[in-house]
């Protein structure tokens, strides 16, 4: 009965040792189990892909022409042909100021100008007769009348009248010539200085047109209204008297060509060059990209913040007028370009001391679930890594941490 007892008790013992094991292993293995895991969040897959490196110039898109239109009169703005976005063409009328003014002024000075082309008419009218007097076709029927009564009183057959009259029609004759002869000198003159009335004042008047002309805005070239600045009844300032700080009527600018204008830090400038292609993004087009091409290499770095950075310029073709000026735009100046590579997230590469190249890859047989596979890396753009080795298409990554 005690034997029976004690074996009893022996099994109790050996069945609680047993439990006992299977629990300690059931933990362990669960531990094991639960280290090995990796979040899916953190798996990547290799892919097959292009991968481009670039540098991107971020500023405003801008109309490779633009012109700042103002008037070189000053004036109340009386009629606004165009608004914003209406193109026009060469020589089309924008605006029109008032002209009252100057229109009175035109009026008075075609008046002088008028009285002055009478005074020449009349000078070469009086040339005309002084010349006809001064050629004195009667003075040689008075010279002969005048020989002949100067013979006949000789002879006592004429009176001293009809001798006197003779002499005096002969020295009327005679002077009336001589006067005209010196009147064609003071005429000459006199024409001289109406023509030269006429010329001052035609180019008075000219000038006055000239600034009758001012008075309506017409367009610089062909392009499209980027903004329009005053409007009817605004007081417009001349250029001609203020400059650059004159009033600004419109902006016009060619939209066929734009430009975005941006700045490249210098450590990659050296890959940037002339005819470059680069793609352009704009925030109002996601899903559509522009193709364009540096233009333009500013010579000279500016520093700022120990930064040095140059200004490009890419230039695009906008035929279709879709992007407008001051859109904000990143041109992706392109520096190379792999196509259909096998491709991994950046952050899935990591590298040693000699900068060779590993990735992780998830293996349940090890400890932390994961081994690292060496690899060889190509092309990167700073968001995905070209696999040039040690990967296929499909197999599985860890993303770091």
């Amino acid at each position: 009965m005690a034997a029976s007892r004690k074996s009893k008790r022996f099994w109790i013992w050996l069945g609680i040792a047993a439990l006992l094991v299977v629990v300690v292993l059931g933990v362990m293995a669960a531990h094991l189990v639960k280290g090995s895991q990796i979040d899916p969040n953190r798996l990547a897959k290799v892919q097959r892909g292009d991968v481009a490196r670039s540098v991107v110039a971020t500023g405003k898109i801008q109309p490779i022409t633009k012109v700042e239109v103002k008037s070189k009169a000053s004036g109340i703005v009386e009629k606004l042909y165009v608004d914003i976005n209406n193109p026009v063409h060469k020589g089309q009328q924008l605006a029109q100021l008032d002209q009252q003014e100057i229109l009175a002024q035109v009026d008075a000075q075609r008046a002088q100008l008028a009285a002055a082309e009478a005074n020449v008419a009349t000078f070469q009218a009086n040339i005309g007769q002084d010349k006809v007097n001064a050629a004195a076709p009667d003075l040689p029927m008075y010279k002969s009348t005048l020989d002949r009564n100067l013979q006949m009183a000789k002879q006592g057959i004429v009176s001293q009248q009809a001798l006197d009259n003779a002499n005096r029609d002969y020295l009327a004759a005679l002077n009336k010539r001589d006067a005209a002869r010196a009147q064609i000198g003071v005429d000459t003159a006199r024409l001289k200085q109406a023509r030269a009335e006429v010329m001052q004042n035609q180019a008075s008047l000219k000038q006055l047109e000239e600034q009758l002309s001012y008075t309506t805005i017409v367009a610089p070239m062909d392009g499209v209204i980027l903004s329009r600045d005053v409007e009817i009844g605004d007081a417009v300032s001349s250029i001609l008297v203020l400059g650059s700080t004159a009033t600004l009527i419109m902006t016009e600018g060619d939209t066929t060509q734009v430009y975005v204008q941006g700045k490249v830090d210098e450590a990659d400038i050296a890959h940037v060059y002339m005819g470059q292609l680069a793609r352009i993004k704009v925030e109002s087009f996601r899903d559509r990209v522009f193709s364009g091409k540096v233009t333009k290499i500013a010579p000279l770095g500016v520093e700022k913040d120990n930064v040095t950075t140059f200004e490009v310029r890419v230039s695009i073709d906008n035929p279709g007028g879709a992007l407008k000026a001051n859109m904000t735009a990143n041109a992706e100046i392109l520096l190379n370009e792999h196509k259909g590579v096998l491709t991994v997230p950046e952050n899935a590469v990591s590298y040693d001391s000699q900068k060779n190249a590993f990735v992780d890859v998830p293996d349940k047989t090890q400890k932390n679930g994961m081994r690292k596979v060496p690899i060889k890396v190509g092309l990167s753009n700073g968001s995905v890594t070209e696999i040039a080795s040690g990967l296929k298409e499909g197999d599985q990554v860890v993303l770091q941490q």
